[in-house]
């Protein structure tokens, strides 16, 4: 059975994401685990004020997101059971990385899934620094970062960018290659790099790539660039009806570039799709 971990603040953005996991993991033995991290601003623990009234903010606050878990996992369980889903929930007092963090390691998690919130007044801005934070700091597992108002229907088609200078293991490959073969995808390997032709270490990496993609229906593309990585790839999707864009998170690559907060700003990574981030193990 697959452990889906999905963290939730109960908004929009976080139900969307929900969803979406339910529809993309339908056909699985899944248990999903509905995670919400809570912290007491600052503002409420300073100043002149009693132990006894700090207890009872963290109490009220640890009761309200106890409550709201409850009711999440309550409507779950009416309108969208299914034979093959069970969920749960845990409520935990810190900082969204952190609480993931501590999830992770205390239950054997196969994917995180969680909604994006990007920058206020930058509708450009797909991934917000709550989700580049979680990207940059739980490196261990796979990352399905979903925008706002993505509609699942199903999985057709992955789009994998690499600029091959790095060479495979099936072990980072294997959450992928679990999630097409859910969906019998394809997945359609991109070269994005500003210099077409291959040196001979890449053009082994590529040939291994294939081999570990045997028996999966892919192909190989090329797009140059040019000076927004993140444009060239969305584009791409884009333009080629993807319903999905993996990526190794591979440091000192173009995906290390794509999880800083200024460049994401800059480049507007607006994506529309699903991006799934898998660790470099």
């Amino acid at each position: 059975m697959k452990t889906v971990l999905l963290p939730t603040d109960f908004s929009d953005d976080a139900w969307n994401a929900i969803f979406t996991a339910l529809k993309m993991f339908e056909t699985a033995d899944c248990n999903f685990v509905l995670l919400n991290s809570f912290e007491p601003k600052i503002t409420n623990l300073l100043g002149n004020k009693s132990k006894e009234r700090l207890g009872f903010i963290y109490d009220s606050l640890s009761k309200n997101s106890k409550d709201q878990l409850k009711k999440t996992i309550d409507y779950l369980k009416v309108n969208h059971a299914r034979d093959n889903h069970v969920f749960e929930s845990v409520s935990i007092s810190s900082n969204l990385e952190s609480a993931i963090k501590q999830i992770v390691g205390q239950m054997d998690v196969d994917f995180i899934v969680m909604g994006t919130k990007g920058a206020t007044g930058a509708k450009e801005v797909f991934m917000g620094s709550n989700t580049v934070r979680v990207i940059k700091k739980v490196r261990n597992r796979p990352i399905i970062a979903v925008p706002r108002g993505y509609d699942f229907k199903n999985l057709k088609k992955v789009v994998f960018p690499t600029d091959f200078s790095r060479t495979y293991d099936k072990r980072e490959l294997r959450q992928l290659l679990d999630l097409v073969g859910l969906w019998k995808a394809e997945i359609t390997i991109l070269q994005v790099t500003q210099k077409h032709e291959l040196n001979e270490d890449k053009t082994e990496h590529k040939k291994k790539l294939s081999r570990y993609l045997k028996g999966v229906d892919h192909s190989f593309h090329e797009v140059g660039m040019g000076i927004n990585v993140a444009k060239a790839i969305t584009g791409f999707a884009e333009e080629n009806d993807a319903d999905l864009i993996a990526l190794i998170h591979y440091e000192h690559t173009f995906m290390e570039k794509l999880t800083r907060e200024p460049v994401i700003k800059k480049m507007g990574f607006h994506a529309t799709l699903p991006i799934l981030i898998l660790p470099d193990v």
